[in-house]
């Protein structure tokens, strides 16, 4: 599923993904719909099977926006074999997402499922790209007896957003559409940082 939308020359954040049974897809989907929420920026939702055929996409993406389900306490393996492969067609070619934005969604069965891990290794793998991460900015909720599940960001997470599916149960119903909805603010807060980013350096380039 790769699908880009948007008129040519807007500005551009990638979402690229791995989905092992369909819940992660769900998440990135809502990320795509959270920046398709911000006028002027277009989605290219890309699934990490794909990529060889778009890397002068993300090459011209203002961001990318990383996804894969947490396994074993890490993203999952075809997430790992694509952040591998960008040391050859992204790095060995000059650091080529060099102060690009990044940022990063995950899912997991359990609540917390070790999902910290696996956005540590995403906001690693962007600092190796020397990009700009971009965090939640979305306090915890669901802390207090006044919370809910149906809360944004009802996990607790800061440095991205977080899903939980319940193991028995399918794409068609998990992750919940609180953890649906804390994947298109994250989407919505890149889009806008995308924005805001490539205006400046429209406004710095024309007054050099």
């Amino acid at each position: 599923m790769d699908n880009c939308s948007a008129a040519s020359g807007s500005t551009r954040v990638a979402i690229v993904f791995h989905s092992g049974y369909g819940h992660t897809q769900r998440q990135a989907e809502a990320v795509r719909a959270g920046i398709l929420d911000v006028a002027g920026v277009e989605a290219l939702l890309l699934p990490v099977e794909k990529v060889d055929r778009h890397w002068d996409d993300l090459n011209t993406a203002q961001a990318i926006i990383f996804g894969a389900p947490t396994y074993m306490g890490a993203a999952s393996a075809p997430f790992k074999t694509f952040s591998e492969a960008t040391s050859r067609t992204v790095m060995a070619k000059g650091y080529l997402w060099k102060d690009k934005l990044a940022a990063g969604f995950t899912n997991s069965g359990a609540r917390s499922g070790d999902k910290l891990s696996t956005l540590i290794q995403f906001a690693l793998f962007a600092a190796q790209h020397g990009m700009h991460w971009i965090n939640l900015d979305l306090p915890p909720s669901n802390s207090s007896s006044t919370g809910s599940e149906a809360d944004l960001n009802r996990l607790g997470f800061w440095l991205g957003a977080a899903a939980q599916s319940n193991t028995d149960e399918g794409p068609e119903t998990a992750p919940p559409e609180s953890d649906l909805a804390t994947a298109r603010h994250l989407g919505k807060r890149v889009a806008n940082a995308a924005l805001q980013f490539a205006r400046g350096r429209d406004v710095v380039a024309a007054s050099a």
